[in-house]
Parts: structure tokens; C-alpha cells; sequence
């Protein structure tokens, strides 16, 4: 019988294949009290196996060094990090150590009670990026069961009994495998992609867990979030992965699968088409010059941004510097100037903009002394928590100053909405450069933006103008901002819309203002990656998109058919439109 199961859209693509099932591996847990004298027994077991799961991730990761290949994308090996930092965390360290030696648990519940608690903080977390690290931390925690228990590893890490099945299909079949399970950790995830698997599904997961990350930078056809699918597909079925749409296709009749399989191969046309557009300028029909930039995380995704030719990176989100680190500890200037100065030279010459770290009080960078805010989205994020932590931001500062002298530089500010906010960063950017005059240290000069991302910014937009030399509109949070939504908060994320008319006429006033003023402007939120909505932001007026390097080919053929003369008048009417939608999809 022919079903499907829908899911998040987080990788296009089309995969065809029979499954392979994994179902959640969490082991059962004994639980019993232990004695006095077996408290050091337990605690070796704890530090035997920790020292066991370090190894195999440290194993992994030279791997990757050793493959030094495109395939090993660096969001990878920054969650493989993720994962080391959590085996060394303190507090979960500190927790374990306190139920076993205080309550006299054995090892497996103490950890397994830790994580309890733990995960209870993730769960309050508003960011969904940190919010889904908890699947990291379970993760974690079952790994070290395993080891504690003996277990076998996870059936789909190739073995060396595995690799002679590779030419055949895998599993003695000539069928292309595709993989379903509860969840893959990014350890697992590289285990994939070098194996015999053409996609995966995985009942759990958003648009920015791991396995959605390394999904699209890698390209791979994926569905995340389709619950039950490792319960209601059973070792075999026939499946098809529609990662465009978001859907699994279980036991799809023959007619259904001849359509999906001339789907896949048009696919494969359209991105062999698309790789010849790759040194083509980015202009289009009527001769407007349009600049596409790369978002990065990590210094080294200056190279797939350097593959699809962006011109320069757009946004540097630097709290990926500062993220799953232990307790307390945060990125040092030498560390982060090492950082700055290797995305900067990586990209040859080409402009770069840093935004400062934008992280907030949900982010559990000090969990001792943690804050509880009602709602973390309002509370003290981005530039609030840089100026309320002038020491850290001045140590940022510098370093930003000094990789300046590298090559081209712009800082980013983000979420400002009171001038006074402004007046601080420059007072702030003053003394770091006077820090660095009193060590006679080098720096170069630094173009200022600011990101537009609270509805109160974009209205009082000139009261900015003199202050800055470029803005970045964030179109994620002001949609948030504006319609008064929580993005995050399922009862309500489906009144997140990128086309309320309320968002199109901030963008739209936002970028008229800038040109008038004659202001750089540019989109680095998810409008500016979105294709449906290149056609739209280039009738009104936009010239600056910046987004993930994988959307940067399918962008540049919207901007190639279009005439932006065409598109102003149809751009107004769509903004002043009581339904943007329906002219959109006309």
C-alpha cells in the first residue's frame, strides 16, 4: 500500500531507494543503588568510557583532515566539536559525579539522570539552533551507554565487511539504499555520506538541527522531522525522497515512481545546468550589476563560497566562535583574530563583514549564572549582551580591527534599535583602537553597518544614516518582530510570513531610504536565498543579496531573467497588495 509521510523540506533533491531502518538505539537503562565501596568502580566506568567516545570522534576527525576534500564540509567538523565539548562539559560532568558519589547510583542512571536535567534547559532555550543541541547531547549520552554496556556500533558505520558490498548496492543488492532512522548525529552523518545510502529520513529534527546543516551543505536529498517514519516503514519497502516538498512516498505505485525518477534526472540537469552559470557576472537583462554574497559560520566556508563565485561574504556569524564551549570560557582575542584573519585571507582579496556575536541570554554560555527571561527573544540578545559585557566585546573589537589589516573589512551590528546603542558601539570601537594604538599593535579601517532587523529600526532609519556606511536588513527576525510571533513556537510558527504586508512595506521602505541616501543595502536573511522571492526584492530596488553559498547558483539564474525596469511597477503593486501572496504566484 502506497502512503506518505510528510516532514520538513531541508535539502532538495530526489532520492529513490529501498530502506534501510534504523529505529531510536536508546539502550535500556538498569537502575539500581550501589554500594560505598562501588563508587570508584562507577566513576572509572564514567571516565572509561568518556576517554572510549573522545576517541572515536577524534578518530573521525582525522579523518576528515585526511580527506581534506569538499565532502568534508567544515559545519561538520564543527559539530563533531559540539559533541567533544559536551563529553568535557563540567556540568554534565559535575551532575553525574554528584549522583553517583551522593545518591549512590550506578553509572548508567546517574547519566542518564543528568541528562534530564540538562535537556530541560535546552528545552527552554528560544533560539532553535541552541534548542536543538539537546539532540546532540542525547546523542552524547547514548554513545557512552553503548560503551558501557559493550554494545556494537550503530549498523549503518561501515565496516570492513561492508566495503566489498559497496559495488553491488550494499547489503548484497544492486538496489541504491536509502537510510531511516530517529536521528543521526553528525559523526553518523559522515558515516552516510561515504556509504552506499542516496538520501535519509529522520523522525526528528528542524531546519537547523545537524542533519538538516550537513544535508544542505552538502547537497544531500533529505526529509527531517517526519515523525513515526522509522515505526510506519518497514527493512526493504520501496521509498522515495522528495526533499523539495518535504515528503517520504512509501511502497509508491509504478506510475509514481516513473514520475519521481524522471524528476531525479531532470534534477541532475538542472544542477549540471546551473554549475555553467557558476563564472557568469551576476547581471541581469536590462544591465543592473547585482552583488551576491556568502553567509559562513566557519573561516573555512570561504571555499564553497569561493566555488559558486559569491563575490565576498555578507555575514560572518561569529557566535559559532563562541558556541559549545566549556562553561564559562569564551573565545580569546588571539583565537578569534586567528579566525577572522583566515576567513579574510580565504577569501583572496574579496570584501568580508563580521557581525558581532549575536547571542543572548538564553545561550548557556555561563549556565551558573544563567538568567530566566519570560521571553528570550525580547530579552538581552545580540548587541544588548555585547554592551552589558564591554570587556568581551572590546576583546572582539580588537581582534575584528586587527584581522582588518588582512584585507577588507566591514562589522555588522546586529538588533539595534536606540541611538544610544549606536553611540556606545562607536565610543567602544574608539577605545578598542586606542587599546591597540597603547600596544602599537596593527589594525586597518573598518566600515560600520547595521543590521535592520526591529520594526523601531527600519522606521526610524535616518536617524542611522550618518552613522553608518552600509545596512543589512535581517528579514528572519524583523518578520518575527513585526507580526509579534515566536518563529520557534509551533502553536504559532505558521503565521510566520515572509509576504505579510506589513514586512514588505519595512523591506521595501528599508531599501527605497538606503538608495536615496545613498546607502549600501543588502538582504542577508532567508528572503535573500529564497529564489521565489528574487524577482520581488530586485523590483524593489535591491542589489546586495547575501546568503548560504548552496543558494547562491539558483539565485544568480532568477537574477539573469529578469529586467528590473519590468519588475518596479509589479514589485509596488505586490506591496501594496491586500493578498502579496496571490500576485506573487501569478
Amino acid at each position: 500500500m502506497t502512503f506518505s509521510i510528510h516532514g520538513q523540506a531541508v535539502s532538495r533533491g530526489i532520492a529513490i531507494g529501498r530502506a534501510v531502518l534504523v529505529a531510536s538505539s536508546r539502550i535500556d537503562v538498569a537502575h539500581y543503588f550501589i554500594g560505598p565501596e562501588q563508587v570508584r568502580e562507577e566513576l572509572r566506568r564514567l571516565r572509561q568510557a568518556r576517554d572510549a567516545v573522545s576517541a572515536e570522534i577524534e578518530q573521525v576527525q582525522r579523518g576528515l583532515q585526511e580527506t581534506a576534500s569538499m565532502e568534508a564540509h567544515p559545519e561538520l567538523t564543527a559539530l563533531l566539536d559540539v559533541h567533544l565539548m559536551l563529553l568535557q562539559d563540567v556540568q554534565l560532568q559535575e551532575g553525574v559525579t554528584h549522583f553517583v558519589q551522593e545518591r549512590h547510583y550506578n553509572a548508567e542512571w546517574a547519566l542518564t539522570s543528568q541528562l534530564e536535567l540538562v535537556a530541560k534547559q535546552f528545552d527552554e532555550m528560544e533560539d532553535p539552533y541552541l534548542r536543538e543541541r539537546k539532540a546532540d547531547l542525547e546523542q552524547i549520552t547514548e554513545r557512552l551507554l553503548r560503551s558501557m554496556n559493550g554494545a556494537a556500533p550503530p549498523m549503518w558505520a561501515p565496516t570492513s565487511s561492508q566495503e566489498g558490498e559497496r559495488a553491488k548496492g550494499g547489503h548484497g543488492t544492486e538496489d541504491p539504499l536509502v537510510l531511516v532512522a530517529h536521528d543521526l548525529s553528525p559523526a553518523d552523518t559522515l558515516q552516510f555520506k561515504h556509504s552506499v545510502f542516496v538520501g535519509f529520513v529522520t523522525d526528528v529534527g528542524g531546519k537547523t538541527s545537524h542533519t538538516a546543516i550537513v544535508a544542505r551543505s552538502m547537497d544531500i536529498p533529505a526529509v527531517v522531522g517526519a515523525r513515526g517514519a522509522s515505526q510506519l516503514v518497514r527493512q526493504d519497502d520501496w521509498v522515495v525522497i522528495d526533499g523539495d516538498a518535504g515528503v517520504l512516498i512509501v511502497n509508491p505505485s509504478d506510475i509514481v515512481l516513473a514520475e519521481y525518477g524522471f524528476k531525479q534526472r531532470q534534477g541532475e540537469v538542472e544542477r549540471q545546468r546551473l554549475s555553467r552559470i557558476k563564472n557568469t557576472p551576476a547581471v541581469t537583462l536590462d544591465g543592473e550589476r547585482i552583488e551576491l554574497l556568502a553567509n559562513i559560520e566557519q573561516p573555512s566556508d570561504t571555499l564553497p563560497a569561493l566555488a559558486v563565485s559569491a563575490v565576498g561574504v555578507g555575514l560572518f556569524r561569529t557566535e559559532f566562535l563562541f558556541m559549545g564551549r566549556p562553561s564559562g570560557k569564551l573565545p580569546d582575542e588571539g583565537e578569534q583574530y586567528a579566525a577572522y584573519c583566515a576567513a579574510v585571507e580565504g577569501m583572496h582579496g574579496l570584501p568580508v563583514t563580521i557581525r558581532s556575536v549575536d547571542i543572548g541570554a538564553d545561550k548557556p554560555l555561563n549556565r551558573s549564572s544563567r538568567d530566566e527571561h519570560l521571553n528570550p527573544a525580547l530579552g538581552l540578545r545580540a548587541i544588548r549582551w555585547s554592551l552589558s559585557e564591554p570587556a568581551m566585546f572590546l576583546t572582539q573589537l580588537r581582534a575584528v580591527l586587527r584581522a582588518a589589516a588582512h584585507g577588507k573589512v566591514n562589522l555588522l551590528i546586529p538588533m539595534l534599535a536606540h541611538l544610544r546603542e549606536v553611540q556606545q558601539v562607536k565610543a567602544l570601537l574608539a577605545k578598542a583602537r586606542a587599546q591597540l594604538d597603547a600596544r602599537a599593535a596593527v589594525y586597518g579601517p573598518l566600515r560600520l553597518g547595521a543590521m535592520i532587523e526591529i520594526p523601531a529600526a527600519a522606521l526610524a532609519l535616518r536617524l542611522f544614516m550618518k552613522h553608518f556606511d552600509f545596512f543589512s536588513i535581517g528579514t528572519n527576525d524583523l518578520i518575527q518582530y513585526t507580526l509579534a510571533i515566536d518563529r520557534v513556537d509551533e502553536s504559532v510558527a505558521h503565521l510566520y510570513d515572509p509576504l505579510h504586508p506589513a514586512v514588505l512595506q519595512l523591506v521595501a521602505t528599508t531599501i527605497a531610504e538606503c538608495r536615496a541616501q545613498g546607502k549600501a543595502v543588502s538582504v542577508c536573511g532567508e528572503m535573500a536565498g529564497d529564489p521565489s522571492m528574487t524577482r520581488l526584492l530586485l523590483g524593489l530596488g535591491l542589489r546586495s543579496f547575501s546568503m548560504h553559498p548552496s543558494q547562491i547558483l539558483v539565485v544568480k539564474q532568477q537574477i539573469l531573467r529578469a529586467d528590473t525596469r519590468k519588475l518596479r511597477q509589479w514589485a509596488q503593486q505586490v506591496i501594496e497588495s491586500e493578498d502579496p501572496a496571490a500576485l506573487m504566484a501569478n
